[in-house]
């Protein structure tokens, strides 16, 4: 149990070396870099990393899937593709499921949130147990006249955007720019990792031979494709750190799901 008078901090420092490679692009295509101690030196954004540290833990099954989150656009269609499981017709499903999210505040563009959402599968499965609950509410006409029935579905949907005990969730927080009490402060904090020394971004010539290209053809027997790629090698220093206070705090202080949370990101990371 972490007391809430001790500030707790894991620190991670990592030197981690790679060969010629790109390993995260910028918008030309060009290995990221920046400059820093008068030098240029390869860099790997904390966006890159995390996203990395998030699928590691979901495809290695370091914690269960229903402990963790999705961050997507594609609310609508899960939330469907629940009600439809439920015995909804698919077209009732997905009115419902656009009624729901309409509730909670949040604007569609088409068949899609209008940015990235980060919501924990916990949190997904209780929006569809609420909406199918209070169905015939949010799907009559009563809804635009603010029925009783319809606050009491908005107030439990709502409340149940809790972050659903999510460990990625809880450790790299969200933003939710149209309703901003459902925040969560993220526990971890990741920087970008930079190279230990000065690189040269090099470009690779490559080309790629047609197996049923003959010498007699008119392109001859040279290559089917020819190309450049931009990569650099080098050794990485990366760190990251874990406040563990802010963390019991988003996992409401469930302590065997915060030792998992802690667990997963250490080997993630390493």
């Amino acid at each position: 149990m972490i007391k809430e008078e001790e500030p707790v901090f894991l620190e991670m420092h990592v030197l981690q070396n790679y060969a010629l490679s790109n390993l995260n692009r910028d918008d030309t295509g060009a290995p990221k870099s920046c400059e820093f101690g008068a030098v240029r030196r390869a860099r790997v954004s904390s966006q890159c990393l995390k996203r990395a540290m998030r699928t590691y833990v979901r495809e290695n099954e370091l914690v269960p899937s229903d402990h963790l989150s999705y961050r997507t656009k594609r609310l609508k269609e899960s939330l469907a593709e629940r009600l439809a499981k439920s015995g909804l017709a698919p077209d009732q499903a997905d009115t419902l499921a656009a009624a729901a999210i309409r509730e909670l505040g949040l604007k569609l563009d088409g068949e899609k949130t209008q940015y990235l959402l980060l919501v924990g599968e916990r949190e997904i499965g209780q929006l569809a147990e609420i909406a199918l609950a209070h169905r015939e509410a949010l799907m009559s006409d009563q809804m635009k006249k603010a029925s009783q029935e319809v606050k009491t579905a908005r107030d439990e949907l709502l409340g149940a955007l809790d972050g659903g005990g999510a460990v990625d969730l809880a450790l790299f927080g969200r933003m939710i720019a149209d309703r901003p009490e459902k925040n969560v402060v993220a526990a971890a904090q990741v920087a970008h990792a930079i190279s230990t020394h000065a690189v040269s971004t090099e470009f690779d010539f490559y080309s790629a031979v047609d197996d049923l290209q003959t010498e007699e053809s008119d392109e001859g027997a040279g290559a089917g494709m020819l190309g450049t790629t931009l990569y650099n090698s080098a050794c990485y220093y990366r760190y990251a750190n874990l406040d563990l206070r802010q963390l019991s705090e988003n996992l409401s202080g469930n302590d065997s799901r915060v030792a998992s949370a802690v667990k997963s990101f250490a080997v993630a990371m390493i």
